[in-house]
C-alpha cells in the first residue's frame, strides 16, 4: 500500500472510531435541550445514554464473529452507514421511545466498527 493511501485509510478509520466514542459522551451535554424539545423530564433522558452504552456492550463481542463471517471491510462500511443513519434517526426523534430505539441501532453500528481497528 502506498504511503498516501495508508494515511488516508488510517485517517478514515480513526475518524470513524472516534464517532462512537464521542457520541457516548456528547449526549450528556445536550440533555437539558433535548428534554425541553421532547417535552419530558431531564432525568428520563438517562435511558437514552444507557441504551447506547448497553447496545455497544452487547454487540461488541458479536462484532468479531460478524467481521470474520462477512469480511472486515464490508462490516466496517455497513457499520458506518448504520451509525450515520441512526444518528439522523436520533435527530429526527419526536419521542423518548423513538430516541431510545435509534440509540440502540446507533450502538449496534458503533460496536460493528470495532473489529476493523484490529
Amino acid at each position: 500500500m502506498k504511503d498516501g493511501n495508508f494515511r488516508i485509510t488510517a485517517a478514515v478509520m480513526a475518524s470513524a472510531l472516534f464517532m462512537p466514542n464521542m457520541d457516548g459522551t456528547i449526549v450528556a451535554t445536550t440533555i437539558p435541550t433535548m428534554a425541553h424539545d421532547l417535552h419530558i423530564e431531564t432525568i428520563h433522558l438517562s435511558s437514552a445514554i444507557t441504551a447506547y452504552l448497553v447496545a455497544l456492550t452487547v454487540f461488541i463481542p458479536a462484532s468479531g464473529w460478524v467481521a470474520d463471517r462477512f469480511g472486515t471491510r464490508r462490516v466496517f462500511m455497513w457499520a458506518i452507514a448504520t451509525f450515520t443513519l441512526a444518528s439522523v434517526a436520533c435527530a429526527a426523534s419526536m419521542s423518548l421511545p423513538q430516541l431510545i430505539a435509534a440509540r440502540i441501532v446507533q450502538g449496534l453500528g458503533g460496536a460493528m466498527m470495532v473489529p476493523a481497528a484490529a
